[in-house]
């Protein structure tokens, strides 16, 4: 009979007591519901049992980690209705849109099919149908996803360096879904189905509110950039991870490098032509962390001046209120990531003074002391001289009100990644962003893993909160992501999550960017990249922040 603790308290168990039975000894009804488990650091299914002394931590939809493997069950219960309503078609399960999922169907949808699936769905969700683990070799899966026509599959596998794989199965149809899933359909509980011509958006719930299904909110221009950068990724060959490591063992993967460079310029270039056709005089950038806002701004600004303008740099933190005046965050501690952190009304007055023609003095905040300088920094422009504004705040209304929507452009960047592991597995975007921050916080920042990955939760609900809600501001967005980054990234970042052990409370994010990473290819094609790539920001090597000799 093992020991089990959880939240402090140990209760023994019969031999073979799975962890959601142990959860519903613990706390009976409890709500939001348990998801996963969490044994040192390790994510366990529902349906596992301890079968020695041990301690457990909930999952549930809160964590992040309850969150994957909720999705990911979802994803499945999606392909078993769509396997019923619509055989034979391609699904591919793309990319977030708030807190719903896209899918190209690859068919003709209508309003009625829609419905069709998501009855099919619940269906099959109140059979509560199990969903069986299995270990299969290579060989046998290979020959499965062979024999179903998922070459996507049958290729990344064949780049996974293990020799077993933990398949899922449920009513004949088995998939592989990197990771645990929930022990049956009918755990499954909340979720919808949405017509997004041409495709589809799977809505499950947000972490506030995980029993209800978060309504959906139109987001045409980010769904333009995903939709535009999937063309591209198609055009380039690139859709899938094993297209990717295709390139890079064929010895390829340099040409894929210059298109994809060499597109990002011309998109730079696009965004300077339309400020400069505008007349535009404060230029707000913004994006979520990692984007790659700083060295788009440099880029940005060298675009202009090949328009004949002469682009000057104003930093939102100069605009920093005394730290005792800062608000307050959940802790008492002050918070630097909301806009009332920033005195906007000075900001609004300056911009509009400059664009009299007056000069202003800028304030100069230092972080070492938590005030303003005692003296700023003089500014005067002249009508060729757009402002250029970076900071996550720049596309929300309230900053620079009093500034005139017709003097303004505001643009959004972030790294909207359209690269998939398989057809039916996406690669999240925040992945994406926090390997390139911690790749770049421990070259740059001399700041390990760890402590990214402790601020990271942080970051994100500051992104939730300030950014996201308002990037449908954005004049344009800016799309940063590379379809070969990942390959670049896993050279920096594989060492040091790989050391990363199960002493540390960030072992299970770390173990599973170890295993993600396992999947790509190591490319070495630095020496192909411009020093103002913005991928240089992260790596090294940007010209912009070298120090001039």
């Amino acid at each position: 009979m093992p020991m089990v603790t959880v939240d402090g308290v140990s209760r023994a168990f019969a031999d073979g007591t799975t962890a959601g039975a142990i959860f519903d000894a613990f706390y009976p009804n409890r709500s939001p519901r348990p998801i996963a488990a969490s044994l040192y650091g390790r994510v366990r299914p529902l349906n596992w049992a301890p079968d020695t002394d041990c301690g457990l931590t909930l999952l549930d939809y809160t964590h992040d980690e309850g969150r994957r493997v909720y999705e990911r069950s979802l994803r499945f219960l999606f392909l078993l209705a769509a396997r019923d309503v619509l055989p034979g078609s391609r699904v591919r399960i793309e990319h977030s849109v708030g807190y719903g999922i896209y899918i190209d169907m690859h068919a003709s949808l209508t309003d009625a099919i829609v419905a069709r699936l998501e009855e099919r769905m619940r269906a099959l969700r109140d059979a509560d149908l199990p969903l069986e683990r299995e270990r299969w070799s290579c060989e046998k899966a290979v020959e499965h996803f062979t024999r179903e026509g998922q070459m996507d599959k049958v290729r990344l596998l064949s780049y996974r360096p293990y020799a077993h794989f933990d398949m899922y199965g449920c009513g004949g149809l088995y998939e592989y879904f990197y990771g645990d899933m929930l022990p049956s359909t009918g755990h499954v509980h909340t979720f919808s189905l949405l017509h997004h011509a041409p495709g589809i958006v799977l809505q499950m719930p947000s972490p506030q509110a995980p029993e209800v299904v978060e309504p959906f909110a139109e987001r045409p221009k980010l769904m333009r950039a995903f939709a535009e950068s999937a063309r591209w990724y198609d055009i380039l060959g690139c859709g899938n991870v094993a297209d990717l490591n295709d390139m890079i063992e064929a010895g390829n993967l340099r040409e894929l490098v210059r298109v994809s460079e060499a597109l990002q310029e011309k998109s730079i270039a696009d965004i300077a032509d339309r400020i400069a056709r505008a007349g535009s005089r404060a230029v707000f950038v913004a994006g979520p962390s990692s984007s790659g806002k700083t060295t788009f701004t440099n880029r940005l600004a060298v675009q202009l001046r090949v328009n004949g303008l002469r682009p000057v740099m104003l930093s939102l933190d100069n605009y920093y209120r005394d730290k005792r005046e800062a608000p307050l965050d959940e802790e008492g501690k002050p918070d630097l990531e909301r806009l009332e952190a920033l005195d906007t009304d000075l900001l609004g007055e300056q911009l509009v003074a400059l664009f009299r023609g007056e000069t202003v003095e800028i304030p100069r905040f230092s972080f070492h002391t938590g005030g303003r300088k005692p003296e700023g920094q003089p500014l005067h422009v002249e009508a060729d001289q757009p402002i250029l504004i970076e900071g996550i705040h720049g596309l929300n209304p309230r900053l620079a009100q009093d500034v005139p929507r017709e003097y303004s452009y505001r643009v959004y960047i972030s790294a909207l990644t359209t690269l998939n592991l398989d057809d039916h597995n996406r690669i999240r975007t925040t992945d994406v962003r926090l390997l390139r921050r911690m790749v770049r916080d421990y070259q740059f920042r001399h700041a390990p893993f760890e402590d990214t990955l402790a601020m990271w939760p942080s970051v994100r609900r500051g992104e939730e909160k300030f950014i996201f809600p308002f990037q449908e501001e954005a004049d344009i967005m800016f799309n940063s992501a590379l379809p070969y980054e990942l390959s670049v990234l896993k050279k920096y970042a594989y060492p040091m999550l790989a050391q990363i052990d199960e002493s540390s409370l960030y072992f299970t994010k770390a173990r599973r960017l170890v295993k993600f990473l396992n999947y790509f290819q190591t490319a070495d094609i630095e020496n192909e990249l411009a020093p103002t790539a913005i991928l240089r920001e992260f790596i090294g090597g940007c010209s912009f922040y070298l120090k001039p000799q």
